[in-house]
């Protein structure tokens, strides 16, 4: 079976738009579901409504597949995972390495969607020399100072930091020189990286602060058709006012 380290995934040299990549395992995930309940086919409008985006968009999305389903039929749902599989790369053996094995690191390493989506936990490595030696998820735990060798000898070009935040760029600079040119960072920084490494930063902090604006968003909308102000947007008010009158002197980081 191939590897993660000899095998890339072909989007960006047939010039898909990154939007659109970012797009598919939303797809793949509509389609998957589709697949297991033996639905044979599905049109843009249905699939579309699964993944959360309008069909116009699903429809542009696959015609960089080279993929427009058939009028008064639609797609065919296995052909389309098969498609969508082949160009996200799933349809080989992604070794994966975990450094940081805390609550979140074992989590990861518990998960047991990876394998279904062509992910294989490949390590696990920490820096406390407590952790060596124990088993996660049925994985022995193997100690940093070995992380070049355990890349190395698996084969791994994908790598996943959870660790705490001031460790994180010095991790990742160790996966990097020993050859992982793609990381899933959850540690909240912002890792700095060369030319020709992906970066993707899972940060759960942003997205409650993202959802909380459109709490207050909501809330404020409710209290304008109201005519009044709800007790969650009045809390929010600032008590000291800047040199403008009407901007706080200090704003949350």
């Amino acid at each position: 079976m191939a590897t993660g380290r000899t095998h890339r995934p072909a989007t960006r040299s047939r010039g898909i738009p990154e939007a659109t990549v970012a797009r598919l395992p939303l797809y793949l995930r509509a389609l998957t579901a589709l697949s297991e309940r033996s639905v044979p086919t599905v049109s843009s409008e249905e699939l579309a409504a699964a993944a959360g985006v309008n069909s116009a968009k699903l429809r542009k999305d696959f015609s960089y597949l080279g993929s427009y389903g058939t009028r008064g039929v639609g797609y065919d749902v296995e052909y389309l995972v098969y498609q969508i599989s082949r160009e996200l790369g799933l349809t080989q053996d992604w070794p994966v390495v975990i450094v940081g094995i805390g609550n979140l690191g074992a989590a990861l390493a518990n998960y047991g969607g990876f394998a279904s989506r062509g992910f294989r936990v490949a390590a696990l490595i920490d820096a406390d020399p407590e952790m060596a030696g124990k088993q996660v998820a049925g994985i022995t735990v193997q100690h940093s100072d070995d992380m070049e060798r355990i890349i190395s000898e698996n084969g791994v070009s994908i790598g996943v930091i959870t660790t705490p935040p001031g460790v994180a760029q010095q991790v990742c600079e160790r996966l990097v020189a020993a050859g992982v040119t793609s990381i899933l960072n959850f540690a909240p920084t912002v890792l700095s990286v060369p030319d020709g490494v992906d970066v993707r930063k899972v940060d759960l902090s942003i997205e409650l602060q993202i959802l909380a604006f459109h709490e207050q968003r909501k809330a404020g909308e409710e209290a304008a058709s109201d005519g009044g102000v709800p007790a969650a947007v009045a809390r929010k008010q600032p008590a000291d006012k800047g040199p403008d009158g009407d901007v706080p002197a200090v704003m949350p980081a």
